[in-house]
């Protein structure tokens, strides 16, 4: 997800459906989505952790790329290493730029041999559709993330055949005459799937869901979730002046490939070590850390929170930091938040915050 943008917003194909459950609508990255529903943030999130949540994210994009180029073309351009996987599987990238910095994280479902929908960020699609040689498709379909300890067995209920598309796979699969294309996906740290469904028949599925017991999440849940799996940003933990090894996602590089954008920034950082990295913090109270917030060590600055939020799990404040590598910081070790003027103690947290086991 990405830092709401100033526009006039878009409106996916459920939002009358919002409407009708009460949900509190707000702009995010272009769009008038969901931040919650009645039951509140905290109710959503742990609906998500012990049974089943699903989401509406129609904001995130879809860059289409065939053609017998198509794989060269984006093995040329993102971090991560195609040849790693096969047609029918996803693949988390990144697109960066000449400096090393994150332009933009994504995902990327390979359907066909010479096919590929790539999955930007809410309002990175214009800028990556800059660079990427595809077509914007995300105006004729809507998303719907099902996640939860539970989630396969909801959407079992509604498509057997999408309940079994497996962790990181993508396949097209048939609901009510239409194509739908489901991958194992999501940003939540619980398993389920997204799937990709037309315009005219996502009022449908949203409504099968909900009857199969899908409890509707917002936007609110989404990023406590994702906070609490330890999962980064785009605006927050990714962007200008941040690099994937600065994120903890070296991972996400294919080191061993010729060439691709941001490469030889790369490179050269590894060779001089990191400054930064990206660390969890936990507080010993509820008060949740702010964004921007000094990080301290001995009343020195380290570092600055990225991200914070409380808990709904932990029920503590928890944040995501960028900490200086030479400050000597040890997991487990004591820091302090400065909240504005005041103190608020806190301990480095591995990370994730909350580890699911998934399939």
């Amino acid at each position: 997800m990405s830092e709401p943008g100033s526009s006039a917003p878009k409106r996916s194909a459920l939002f009358d459906l919002h409407v009708d459950l009460g949900a509190k609508l707000v702009p995010f990255g272009g769009w008038e989505m969901p931040l919650s529903y009645p039951s509140g943030t905290i109710a959503e999130h742990r609906a998500c952790r012990t049974g089943t949540a699903m989401f509406d994210v129609s904001h995130l994009g879809t860059v289409r790329v065939e053609g017998p180029d198509a794989f060269g073309a984006l093995q040329r351009t993102l971090t991560n290493d195609l040849a790693a996987i096969a047609p029918g599987r996803a693949q988390y990238t990144h697109l960066l730029e000449e400096d090393g910095s994150v332009l933009d994280d994504m995902i990327v479902w390979w359907l066909t041999p010479e096919r590929f929908d790539v999955m930007p960020n809410a309002s990175n699609t214009a800028p990556v559709r800059g660079v990427l040689p595809g077509v914007d498709v995300t105006e004729t379909r809507a998303v719907i993330a099902v996640q939860g300890p539970t989630a396969r067995t909801v959407i079992g209920a509604v498509s057997p055949e999408a309940a079994d598309v497996a962790r990181f796979t993508v396949s097209e699969v048939a609901w009510r005459g239409h194509s739908v294309v489901v991958a194992g996906t999501g940003y939540t740290g619980e398993d389920g799937v997204e799937c990709a469904v037309p315009v005219e028949a996502a009022p449908d599925l949203w409504r099968a869901l909900l009857d199969a017991g899908a409890t509707p999440a917002g936007l609110g849940a989404r990023d406590t979730l994702r906070l609490e799996a330890g999962l980064p940003l785009h605006g927050h933990e990714l962007g200008p002046g941040i690099t994937p090894p600065q994120a903890g996602l070296s991972w996400v590089v294919g080191w061993d490939k010729e060439s691709f954008i941001g490469r030889d920034a790369l490179v050269a950082e590894r060779a001089r070590g990191v400054k930064r990295r990206l660390r969890g913090l936990a507080t010993e109270g509820r008060q949740p850390p702010r964004s921007g917030s000094a990080v301290l060590r001995a009343g020195r600055p380290v570092g600055e929170v990225t991200s914070g939020n409380f808990s709904p799990m932990l029920e503590v404040g928890i944040a995501l930091a960028f900490v200086d590598v030479d400050a000597g910081v040890k997991m487990g070790g004591q820091v302090t938040i400065d909240q504005r003027g005041r103190e608020l103690p806190a301990r480095l947290h591995k990370l994730p915050f909350w580890k699911t086991e998934k399939p």
